[in-house]
């Protein structure tokens, strides 16, 4: 028999020790080793335990989740979930974590009915993350200077748009990126390689909950040579802009006159788990650009995205997936490969010099 997953609890809460504790052991294939109730005695004991993967409360007195998540990339590189108050300052923190090593993370629910929905996402995250492969990262001290990279890329004025926006100039004029678990991370690689004055419109899709795609948007922008924002309806599609789709709602495409518009839905016009959809986007993007669309899938739990990046093949768009070895998951692109919907698959450094190569491409 599999050996189960060796899993450490870090969480100042007793009570949201004991609460995640019943929910991964519930799962035979889970086994917690272990629990802190700070980052100090998290950075004692995980060297010892030795787990596969462990779970860290972002907001903690004393040494919060954030310096203990660097300190332990530094000691003792593992596998970390970070677990999120639902507040805006919880997203920022997450999101920086995410940066600063932790391959994913989980809400804690603000409704006591909602804990069944937290055992199935903390279950599947723990059992899909363990013994991934971790870079060890030992960060300058606080005292240090920044390195010369650090400040945000200066922003080039968006490309003016100049007479009908769906007049064909590019082989591609839209991309559209579906992303999942590992998402953010990659994410923010594909953006920052992108060039000013890039002339396509970007749509994104990523799986988070309500009060995350805002920050998300946010940090991508200050990352980006290109505008990031989280998408509102009736925004306009155009080169130089990337649109993030608002957790809780479905991002889907309208023509109207001469210009593509976003609009958003609380329904699906097909059956999906989730909320905003890759499927929902990529077939809205097939309907409107057609052979002039390029579809991106990156790592991720599940299948989301195959039907639309069908759609975008039979309309004579172009796939890309990333590839295996750069996943955090590898759910989304390995599903779209097995459905034989994928043109190229490339590993995360090389998919935001693909991206561009298509779009610079020339009829």
């Amino acid at each position: 028999m599999t050996s189960p997953v060796k899993a450490f609890l870090v969480d100042d809460s007793a009570l949201m020790r004991r609460v995640l504790t019943a929910m991964l052991e519930q799962d035979p294939s889970i086994q917690v080793v272990g629990y802190a109730r700070n980052g100090q005695e998290a950075l004692e004991k995980i060297p010892r335990l030795r787990p596969q993967v462990v779970t860290l409360d972002v907001e903690m007195p004393g040494m919060n989740g954030l310096e203990t998540l660097e300190r332990l990339m530094c000691l003792y590189p593992v596998p970390v979930l970070m677990v999120s108050a639902l507040t805006t300052r919880g997203a920022e923190a997450t999101l920086r974590a995410l940066e600063l090593g932790a391959v994913d993370f989980v809400t804690k629910p603000a409704r006591q009915a909602d804990l069944g929905q937290l055992a199935q996402d903390l279950t599947a995250k723990v059992k899909a993350v363990a013994g991934l492969p971790v870079t060890k990262v030992c960060r300058p001290t606080r005292n240090a200077p920044p390195p010369a990279d650090f400040h945000p890329l200066g922003k080039q004025p968006p490309p003016r748009a100049a007479g009908n926006l769906l007049t064909p100039k590019h082989a591609v004029e839209l991309v559209a990126i579906g992303a999942s678990t590992g998402g953010p991370s990659a994410l923010n690689a594909v953006m920052r390689v992108l060039p000013a004055n890039f002339p396509a419109g970007i749509l994104i899709v990523q799986h988070m909950p309500p009060g995350f795609t805002g920050p998300l948007a946010q940090r991508l922008n200050d990352n980006s040579r290109l505008e990031v924002k989280e998408a509102e309806a009736g925004d306009v599609v155009r080169p130089g802009r990337a649109l993030v789709a608002p957790a809780g709602w479905q991002m889907i495409l309208e023509t109207r006159e001469d210009a593509v518009l976003v609009r958003l839905n609380r329904s699906a016009p097909v059956q999906t788990l989730f909320k905003p959809s890759a499927d929902v986007l990529f077939l809205s993007v097939a309907e409107v650009y057609g052979a002039r669309s390029l579809g991106v899938i990156l790592t991720g739990m599940g299948n989301d995205g195959v039907r639309g990046l069908k759609a975008i093949k039979e309309r004579g768009g172009k796939v890309l997936a990333e590839a295996e070895s750069s996943c955090i998951v590898f759910g989304m692109p390995k599903a779209a490969i097995e459905a034989g919907v994928v043109d190229k698959v490339a590993p995360l450094p090389e998919i935001g010099d693909e991206i561009t190569a298509a779009v610079l491409k020339k009829d």
